[in-house]
């Protein structure tokens, strides 16, 4: 047999099933699908706030916050007032935080009050000269 003649042959059985894969049994129906799923995901939308709506709104926050913290304080002040305690001011001598004291940098060393004078180490050195004499 000849090429010519085979090819003739095989040709329409080929074609044949193909077209039995593809449209009888729904393989080229699932691949489209597969396809327009693919192209749908992959579509993102991002939204943003206007950035002026958004400070406003952190700052009404940050006020009721303020105004809150406000009314706390006055309440204990007046918890702390006239007749609480029998007439005894328990923060008197005292002085508020300053702010580093309050919330120090991440990383940085707690070294106290940069006001406190500390511990006087001066008679050390001095003592420490006579202890050596001692001992030699």
């Amino acid at each position: 047999m000849k090429k010519d003649d085979l090819k003739k042959l095989i040709k329409p059985l080929v074609k044949e099933c193909i077209h039995e894969v593809l449209l009888e049994e729904g393989l080229l129906s699932n691949v489209v699908s597969e396809v327009a799923k693919g192209m749908q995901g992959s579509l993102i939308v991002e939204a943003q706030k206007a950035p002026e709506a958004e400070k406003k709104t952190r700052q009404h926050q940050a006020n009721k916050a303020r105004a809150k913290l406000k009314e706390h304080r006055q309440k204990l002040m007046d918890s702390i007032g006239a007749d609480a305690y029998n007439g005894v001011d328990l923060f008197e001598g005292t002085a508020p935080m300053s702010k580093q004291e309050a919330s120090p940098s991440k990383g940085a060393p707690n070294l106290g009050s940069p006001t406190d004078s500390g511990v006087d180490i001066s008679s050390l050195i001095g003592n420490a000269s006579q202890v050596w004499r001692s001992i030699k």
